[in-house]
C-alpha cells in the first residue's frame, strides 16, 4: 500500500511537472476553400473544408479607406498578442491550408509577394524567410524580454506580438 502512495505522488509531481513545461501556443488560420481551383496555381488548399474562393480572398485585400493592404480576415495568427515567461517556448502551428511564414521582424511592413504588400514596404527579414506548409508546424525560443514582432511574409497582415516578461 506504501509502494502504491509512493507511486501516486510521483505520477501527480511528474503531471505537474509536464503541465508546467507546457507550450504555449500561436495558430496560423486561413480559410482557402479546398473546392475552388482558382487556388491552384499559388499552392493549391489543403483544408478539408474552407470557406474562402479566391474571388472573396482577393475583394477584401484592400479597403477604399485604407492606402495600406488590409487582407482577408480569416487569414490570421491566433492569438495576436501572447505573453510570455522568459525561457518559454512557444509552438507555432500551420492550421491553415496555405503556405505561410512566422517570421521575426524588426518593423512590421510587407512580405515577399509584391501584389500582395500594398502601400508596405517590404521587412527586410522576409527575404530569406523559412516556409511552413500546412500541417507543418515549429517551436520558437531564446526570445530576450522585451516585444518580439512576428508576421507572415507571404500574407503581411498576419501578425503577431510575443512579450517576454521580465525575469522575476
Amino acid at each position: 500500500m506504501q509502494m502504491m502512495i509512493r507511486l501516486v505522488v510521483v505520477l501527480a509531481v511528474v503531471l505537474v511537472a509536464t503541465v508546467a513545461a507546457a507550450h504555449e501556443k500561436v495558430s496560423i488560420r486561413d480559410d482557402c476553400d479546398p473546392t475552388d481551383p482558382a487556388w491552384a496555381p499559388t499552392g493549391g488548399c489543403a483544408l478539408e473544408e474552407g470557406n474562402v474562393n479566391v474571388a472573396e480572398f482577393n475583394a477584401l485585400l484592400n479597403s477604399p479607406l485604407s492606402l495600406a493592404v488590409v487582407g482577408h480576415p480569416a487569414w490570421r495568427f491566433d492569438p495576436t498578442y501572447l505573453k510570455i515567461e522568459p525561457d518559454e517556448t512557444v509552438r507555432v502551428e500551420n492550421e491553415g491550408g496555405r503556405a505561410h511564414t512566422f517570421t521575426e521582424v524588426s518593423d512590421f511592413g510587407g512580405g515577399r509577394v509584391p501584389p500582395l504588400n500594398k502601400g508596405l514596404t517590404p521587412a527586410p527579414e522576409c527575404a530569406g524567410a523559412a516556409t511552413l506548409l500546412p500541417g507543418a508546424a515549429v517551436n520558437v525560443s531564446g526570445l530576450s524580454e522585451g516585444d518580439h514582432r512576428f508576421q507572415c511574409c507571404i500574407h503581411p497582415w498576419m501578425r503577431a506580438l510575443i512579450k517576454v516578461l521580465p525575469q522575476e
